[in-house]
């Protein structure tokens, strides 16, 4: 009889065991908040969260407000004529986070030198990949003056192997009065400064991935694409009568590399790239309700030994967005979608070609006690045709659909534990032999076992 399939499984189990046991062992000993930000308000975590990084409505203001509330003692210094000068936490705002993470597919995915050198075509890589860290982030996150505050991210990626500049947001803020706050946001990616969980940077169960699990090839420029290439950008906002909130800003190419901009860098901004943002939210009893909508325009010399001169590939993104919130003293249920449109004119990557972008992502999550929890989500990325564009997928075409399905733990507040299943219908363009070497899009299905703490 042949056990090898039992062998895999049981490996599988031990694997994932391991880093249940491994995040186990890094638990903290209290039920006390999220680092620099509990410690700066003296609140607990769920003040601001639901379950992280999910936001409440004061978490939205918290944000809103430049990260500037605070409860803790003060350095602080006038001038001659009494105007404030400085004005510091006497406890720095510092933060640390970990991710561990255990990845499983439902078939192995090939090797990438398959059918080279000593390599057989058709080989597979490793199943099973575990990653300790998977990320590993240090925080500046808090109060810097009276109207300024920052979220600055470092991150460790586990996969690459480097440290870079992840997710930052340094913010001005401003009270006009009761009803009325404006302030300016310095930040990495669009959407990483939005305060609602329905756009692509925080949208919930979506947030966490396996770095390491296969993902469709097609992406719009605001869900992470434009991000991903290095840019940093500059909005000016305002929030009116905790309801109405409008947003307008820019970006430009900004890569870590202290070398100038040059044809050997990727997806280039050509002058800047203009981003917008309008969204309507009520809140009443316990209930709160946003729909909004933003967009994003770029005009990106594709650079790859290309000079950054001549014709650019242009995008354009608009996209909706909704989210429902209930939150009880046992119960929490939220749900949020965004539909986001892209239009594409490659003048200089595929002349001729234009072809557009769909992506609808839908999702719920279900909390008890704010340490059982449970989310379900859609996905789907949907294109025109283009034999020059999607030349390497099924029926040149970008598609790819499927749904995720999530179990949370979290015993307190700063840790969460997550068992996630991914499942593809439809994956780059095709669903059977999508790659015309026999791999179906369900063969993509992954197994994501997730320990994450904050301390």
């Amino acid at each position: 009889m042949n056990h090898r399939p039992t062998s895999r499984i049981a490996r599988r189990l031990a694997q994932l065991s391991l880093v249940a046991a491994t995040a186990a062992l890094l638990l903290p000993g209290a039920a006390q908040a999220v680092p620099s930000f509990a410690r700066q308000t003296g609140m607990a975590c769920e003040a601001c969260h639901t379950v992280f990084p999910e936001l409440t409505p004061f978490g939205r203001r918290f944000k809103l407000n430049g990260y500037t509330i605070d409860n803790l003692p003060q350095v602080s210094d006038v001038s001659t004529n009494k105007e404030e000068t400085l004005l510091l936490n006497q406890l720095p705002p510092l933060s640390f986070m970990l991710q561990a993470s255990v990845t499983s597919t439902k078939k192995a995915r090939p090797d990438t030198a398959a059918g080279t050198g000593n390599v057989p075509a058709g080989a597979n890589a490793q199943n099973g990949q575990t990653q300790f860290p998977q990320q590993a982030s240090l925080f500046y996150a808090g109060r810097i003056a009276s109207n300024l505050g920052a979220f600055v991210q470092m991150t460790y990626d586990g996969t690459s192997g480097s440290f870079g500049w992840d997710n930052t947001d340094i913010r001005y803020a401003k009270n006009v009065n009761s009803n009325f706050l404006w302030g300016a946001s310095l930040n990495t990616n669009p959407t990483v400064q939005d305060v609602w969980n329905s756009t692509p940077a925080w949208q919930v169960p979506f947030d966490q991935r396996s770095a390491t699990a296969p993902s469709g090839a097609a992406a719009t420029q605001i869900d992470g694409t434009l991000g991903g290439t290095g840019v940093a950008g500059l909005s000016v906002y305002g929030y009116w009568n905790n309801s109405l909130y409008a947003e307008l800003g820019a970006y430009r190419s900004a890569p870590a590399a202290a070398a100038p901009l040059d044809s050997t860098n990727t997806s280039v901004v050509d002058g800047l790239a203009p981003y917008w943002r309008l969204a309507y939210e009520r809140q009443w009893d316990r209930n709160s309700w946003q729909v909004g909508a933003y967009g994003l325009n770029a005009k990106l010399f594709p650079g790859g030994g290309i000079p950054l001169s001549g014709p650019t590939d242009r995008y354009n993104d608009v996209a909706l967005d909704t989210q429902y919130q209930y939150i009880g003293d046992e119960s929490i249920y939220s749900v949020m979608g965004t539909y986001i449109k892209e239009t594409q004119t490659l003048n200089a990557s595929f002349p001729g070609s234009s072809p557009d972008l769909k992506t609808l992502r839908v999702g719920g999550s279900y909390y008890y006690r704010r340490q059982y929890g449970a989310g379900l989500g859609y996905f789907s990325t949907t294109g025109s045709a283009d034999a020059a564009v999607y030349a390497a997928n099924a029926n040149n075409l970008p598609d790819t659909k499927g749904w995720t399905a999530e179990f949370d733990w979290i015993p307190y507040q700063n840790t969460k534990l997550a068992l996630q299943y991914t499942a593809y219908n439809k994956f780059n363009g095709g669903g059977d032999n999508y790659d015309g070497a026999g791999r179906n899009a369900s063969d993509n299905n992954t197994l994501y076992l997730l320990g994450w703490i904050n301390f």
